[in-house]
């Protein structure tokens, strides 16, 4: 019932007094920078009474200059209803919530929270302004920001107005959520262009949107950079060249040292080089290291050495089979680089040009010596030929090798060359009636033998002999076959066995006797010529000689009768010149006289003279020859 008479009450009051108090403008919420002034509104329409504003609950007080509060003021016409609340300088404890309070109409405006933002501290840099680094080594960069910045402060990395990325960021809180201290790390591997260059470290946040920077430099430390360069660039083979070795480094340089191909040059000091060159400078660079406290670097350089062919690599021998594809090669290296050629050994025939000489569908005319041949380069220098075999692999080549004739009864031998890549597995000797491939056999002997020389490709030589004692008939007759076999196949010759005669020696032995036997019948006549000498006449009578030796003893024969050798007679008689058959020596001594010992021996009377001693014989020797 109380409450409905006051609201009946304040009815009636409102309608005598017209408008009733209420507020024109009302404090929002404000956010201002610690140290700078805080303003918030208040206006009251249709009010003339007290008006007061509250902090968090708490009044401030009725009067305009706030008695307690030396920051804090009320400001406007009151008259008017103006009653807007002043804090200058604001502070971290001024944020809080604020009302306008019309306290005699029991009227309160809306709460204007009022927030103070911290700016925050120029951040540090560690080790600035001025950091040293080293090129090449990775480095971190670490910027830190203190003080309790209100928002929390972002820090930020600058190079000449870009943002560098790379960073990590850290933050500290302090009691009660407050920030205590940032910290923002760049990491970075500084190269030689960053020497002097500056990095801006900058703290930012809502409070002070542009932030506040620090700014360093890089102070660089770096290895030696090293140019090498040779004069001249190109050179002949033994000319002398200049090296000449320059360095950037920072600390200063230490020292120089000097290799080739990897080893050091001994002796070589400083930043030049002179040196002879040789081939050796096209593959084995020369290199210069330069050092300082910081390090070393090493730069090289190959020079353009002009020289002639070298062989590199010789060809191989091959051994291939028949029909099969091969090839050789060879390497030869010069600058420029030398032109090869392949040939066949004693053949100027250019068979193929380059490092490859291929060989399709091999055939035993392929086998031989290959040649590859460097011809010099444009200095004139180098150059030469490497050769190798090539063995076709295929069945036994056999050939016959002359035989010297032989004597019935007498010892024989017949010889064959063999030539066989792979070797052979076996030569055989046969015949009608059998074969041999080693050892003897009742006559028959065998025996092999290297060749001196083999055909060029053909394969190792052999020579097999078959010796032959006593020959019969039929050794003559017949054919002996030689032949060789190898994994390949076979191959074989025939061997025929000549006869030597033996009238022809009988008859030259003959011939000598009868003409020892002339000279001695001569002899003799001229004696019994001049031991007649001085009778008157001259008897003529025939005269048979008997010539010692004689296997018939005495006998006479007429005028015209002639005497031939015994065709029975045996035993060869053999020039010393054959050194193949030997016979014996007993048995040639014992060869017959053909003339069976008889010479007719026939006297005529010349013109009579008294004093003449002179005796015309007639000989004759049947089979041989006769004088007059």
């Amino acid at each position: 019932m109380l409450v409905a008479a006051l609201l009946v009450l304040l009815f009636c009051f409102k309608g005598r007094a017209g408008l009733s108090p209420h507020f024109l403008k009302q404090p929002e919420d404000l956010v201002v920078l610690l140290g700078e002034e805080a303003w918030l509104p208040c206006a009251l329409g249709a009010y003339r009474g007290l008006v007061q504003w509250t902090k968090d609950g708490l009044a401030l007080g009725g009067e305009r200059d706030l008695p307690g509060w030396s920051r804090y003021w009320i400001s406007g016409n009151a008259a008017s209803g103006q009653h807007d609340l002043h804090i200058r300088p604001v502070e971290l404890e001024d944020e809080a919530s604020y009302e306008c309070q019309a306290t005699q109409a029991g009227l309160r405006s809306q709460a204007a929270q009022l927030r103070v933002l911290v700016p925050p501290e120029p951040p540090q840099v560690l080790g600035g302004p001025s950091v040293s680094l080293v090129v090449g080594v990775p480095a971190n960069l670490t910027c830190r920001s203190r003080g309790e910045a209100r928002p929390s402060q972002e820090l930020l990395w600058f190079r000449d107005g870009v943002r560098l990325d790379g960073t990590t960021f850290h933050k500290t809180l302090l009691k009660e959520g407050a920030s205590g201290s940032v910290e923002s790390t760049l990491f970075l591997t500084p190269s030689s262009h960053d020497d002097g260059a500056t990095l801006v470290c900058r703290a930012r946040s809502q409070a002070l949107p542009t932030g506040r920077d620090t700014a360093i430099t890089l102070s660089l430390q770096y290895p030696p950079v090293v140019t090498l360069s040779a004069e001249p660039q190109t050179v002949q083979e033994g000319e002398k060249v200049t090296f000449l070795c320059q360095a950037t480094a920072q600390p200063p340089v230490t020292g120089y040292r000097w290799a080739k191909g990897g080893s050091p040059v001994l002796g070589a000091r400083g930043p030049r080089l002179e040196i002879v060159a040789d081939a050796s400078f096209l593959t084995e660079p020369v290199s210069c290291e330069v050092s300082n406290a910081v390090g070393s670097a090493n730069r090289s350089t190959a020079l353009d050495v002009l020289f002639g062919p070298i062989l590199q690599a010789k060809p191989e021998a091959k051994s291939v089979d028949i029909g099969e594809d091969t090839s050789f090669s060879c390497a030869w290296r010069g600058n420029p680089l030398p032109r090869i050629t392949w040939t066949r050994r004693g053949g100027t025939q250019v068979l193929s040009s380059g490092p490859t000489l291929r060989l399709p569908s091999v055939g035993p005319e392929d086998a031989g010596d290959y040649v590859c041949r460097a011809e010099p380069g444009r200095s004139g220098l180098g150059g030469g030929a490497a050769e190798a075999r090539l063995t076709v692999n295929a069945p036994p080549v056999v050939t016959a090798l002359h035989s010297a004739p032989a004597f019935l009864r007498g010892p024989a031998r017949l010889q064959c060359l063999v030539f066989a890549s792979p070797a052979p597995e076996a030569v055989v000797w046969s015949w009608d009636e059998g074969f041999l491939e080693a050892g003897s056999r009742g006559r028959f002997l065998v025996e092999t033998f290297p060749a001196s020389e083999g055909l060029g490709g053909q394969g190792p030589g052999l020579i097999s002999v078959l010796h032959i004692s006593g020959t019969q008939e039929s050794d003559f007759r017949r054919g002996f076959n030689c032949s060789a076999r190898n994994r390949l196949g076979e191959g074989g010759t025939q061997v025929h066995l000549g006869r030597r005669d033996l009238l022809p020696t009988v008859r030259i032995v003959a011939g000598v006797a009868a003409t020892a036997t002339t000279l001695l019948m001569i002899s003799t006549g001229v004696a019994l010529c001049c031991w007649r000498h001085g009778k008157s006449s001259f008897s003529k009578q025939k005269n048979l000689v008997r010539i010692p030796g004689s296997s018939n003893g005495s006998s006479s024969r007429g005028p015209g009768e002639e005497e031939t050798g015994s065709s029975e007679d045996r035993g060869p008689i053999v020039p010393n010149g054959h050194s193949d058959l030997v016979l014996d020596k007993k048995e040639a001594l014992e060869t017959k006289d053909p003339t069976n010992g008889y010479y007719k021996v026939r006297g005529v009377s010349p013109p009579a003279t008294p004093n003449s001693c002179v005796t015309t014989l007639q000989l004759k020797s049947p089979g041989i020859f006769n004088l007059p």
